[in-house]
Parts: structure tokens; sequence; C-alpha cells
């Protein structure tokens, strides 16, 4: 019996045999359980700017403005730091002048 044109023995045109593929949704092995299910609860973030009620960031304020920077010299972000979006705002054009100024390094090695 001679086989149908552009198909092979035990090959079914490129697709698995074990089915539809179900995306993401359908590896991994265990449900992921809710933050109160497992018995944690995280603590928000608090801008420590607004809890100061500083009005301006100083460019020249380098203790502050190093902790606001990682150790390869990248400015963290809100979900890290813990900023308000304003605060955020001044804390980038305050890293951005002290390293125009060549207080803090662009990056570090």
């Amino acid at each position: 019996m001679a086989q149908p044109r552009g198909q092979q023995y035990g090959k079914s045109g490129g697709r698995s045999s074990k089915g539809p593929s179900k995306g993401r949704a359908g590896r991994g092995g265990f449900r992921r359980r809710e933050r109160s299910e497992m018995g944690m609860r995280f603590r928000r973030k608090v801008c420590r700017f607004c809890e100061d009620k500083s009005e301006a960031l100083d460019y020249k304020d380098l203790r502050r403005l190093e902790r606001l920077v990682s150790e390869r010299g990248k400015i963290l972000s809100r979900r890290l730091t813990g900023t308000c979006a304003r605060h955020q705002r001044m804390v980038q054009r305050a890293v951005k002048r002290a390293r125009y100024m060549a207080l803090l390094p662009y990056m570090k090695k």
C-alpha cells in the first residue's frame, strides 16, 4: 500500500501527538495561592520623602541619592524604593543633574 504524498509514516504534520497546545496556563505543577491563604501579608512601602515632608530634593545631597541608585549606577524603580510618583520624578531629575555635575557616576563597573 502506498503512502499518501507529503505525509510520512509516524509523523503527524509537524504537530505533537499530545493534543492541542494549552499555552502557558496548562504548564506548571501547583496552583498559586493567595498571600492571605499562606498567612503572609505584605507591608505597603511609604514614600520616605512624603514622611519627611520635604519639598525639594537637592542634587548635592549625595547620601540620599546613593540609596536610590543601584550598585551598577541605575536609578531604582518606585516599586523597589517605595517613593511616590511625584518624588520619583524629583529623584530622577536630581540623579541626572548629579551625574552631569560628576558627583555621581553614570555607571559603576
